[in-house]
């Protein structure tokens, strides 16, 4: 018998240090080759770390939530044969870690992760008590289950990442027969337990690149009411036309389009800015990143050159990547190289919201939801579909009034939809 020592490898772009985020395995553990022992974090993207050989796991080098230099001793595998570490050699130094702990998974706003961890089974009960004010951690793709089958979720115990509320915890409760009835007593118990999280892997990242961006970047916002009437009537049409053969449209790919359309006149928003080499780079590609919200935190999977794509060649990128996201298959390439990001939280968009830049980025624009109001239209109140945009940019690189002739722009075509395709 033997030891085979894999050491934390090169992941390349010139990165020194990882943090390593998750074991999939614990001492004692058989292994085969090209299982996935754990998932280290980088700047940009979560890696998972294949095994090369067969064998047992015999000691680990470190624990979730360590940053780990390129080169160190990842985990040590007692393998048939004589393994690649020398006997003649001092033994290695590693640490022993306790039995892997349930999978914290992370990101950015991204990460290419072949297998996920399994969660924690529901076997602590699928009801928990929480404060009337206390809001729950979920998804708003949760949130809206959750309301379409008239569950608080402030009673649903959340088995994901930090508490937060899974689909399969919604499936829970109802195949426990539970009701609000049922537990409105227990809703009012009084609680005194306290919960420490670990803010590691994907919390972690998220929680750095939000703080670096309103630190470094001196963010404005700018919010536009626009008349969505006309587009999604269009939207609608198209659909009625086109949807069985080319799939469904949502709003999304218009607003792609219009970014697209309103960036030929605006490049200075169509930029990155290096802020340490003092250097701008306008690009002349539109690479829209759509921020997504995923079970494990926020992700933005990036459109590449939407600048060549039809309604419904984006409307399908849209969808196969916010997929790749949630499911954690989205590759480094995906997840990286945006230009200008959208953001939208669909349905709980409410009326304004203040998005946070994605840096190196100087422009983003969040979409709050669609309502119906009464408008007045060329002296008559009318029922209008209405929307703001929400749009935050840096402004040490881009003037106040380019932002709002930007965005006035992006209004003026959606609320003229025919313009979106007129060159």
């Amino acid at each position: 018998m033997g030891t085979h020592v894999i050491k934390m490898p090169d992941i390349g772009e010139g990165i020194a240090e990882v943090e390593l985020s998750v074991w999939h395995v614990k001492v004692g553990d058989m292994v085969v080759e090209d299982q996935v022992l754990a998932d280290v974090m980088t700047d940009k993207a979560m890696v998972d770390i294949p095994s090369p050989v067969h064998g047992k796991v015999i000691a680990l080098g470190g624990q979730p939530g360590e940053v780990m230099a390129v080169g160190s001793i990842l985990i040590s595998i007692e393998v048939e044969g004589a393994g690649n570490v020398k006997e003649s050699a001092q033994p290695v130094a590693v640490k022993e870690a306790p039995a892997a702990a349930p999978k914290v998974e992370a990101v950015l706003e991204s990460k290419p992760v072949a297998a996920a961890a399994p969660r924690p089974a529901v076997c602590q009960g699928p009801m928990v008590a929480r404060e009337a004010d206390e809001r729950p951690l979920a998804s708003p793709a949760v949130r809206k289950h959750a309301l379409d089958l008239g569950i608080q979720l402030r009673l649903v115990r959340g088995t994901g990442p930090a508490g937060r509320v899974l689909h399969e915890d919604l499936e829970a409760w109802l195949a426990q027969g539970q009701s609000n009835a049922s537990t409105a007593t227990a809703a009012y118990a009084q609680r005194n337990d306290e919960q420490q999280i670990p803010v590691i892997g994907m919390r972690r990242k998220i929680a750095q690149r939000m703080q670096d961006a309103t630190q470094r970047a001196a963010h404005f916002s700018y919010v536009e009411e626009i008349d969505v009437t006309a587009v999604e009537e269009l939207r609608a049409h198209l659909n009625e036309k086109h949807g069985a053969t080319r799939g469904k449209l949502t709003l999304l790919p218009f607003l792609v389009r219009a970014l697209v359309v309103a960036l030929r006149d605006f490049p200075q928003i169509n930029a990155r800015y290096d802020d340490e080499a003092q250097v701008i780079t306008r690009l002349g590609a539109v690479h829209v990143g759509v921020a997504t919200q995923a079970d494990i935190g926020l992700m933005v999977p990036v459109v590449r050159h939407a600048e060549t794509r039809s309604l419904w060649d984006s409307a399908t990128e849209i969808s196969r990547l916010a997929t790749a996201a949630r499911t954690g298959k989205a590759s480094r390439d995906e997840l990286s190289g945006s230009t200008i990001t959208l953001t939208s939280l669909g349905a709980l968009g409410g009326i304004v919201s203040t998005p946070v830049l994605n840096l190196p980025e100087v422009a983003i624009v969040g979409v709050n939801k669609i309502v119906e109001r009464p408008m007045v239209v060329k002296g008559q109140i009318v029922i209008r579909k209405m929307m703001n945009l929400s749009s935050s940019f840096d402004h040490r690189v881009v003037d106040g009034m380019d932002a709002a002739q930007f965005i006035q722009a992006i209004r003026g075509l959606l609320e003229q939809p025919a313009t979106l395709f007129v060159e």
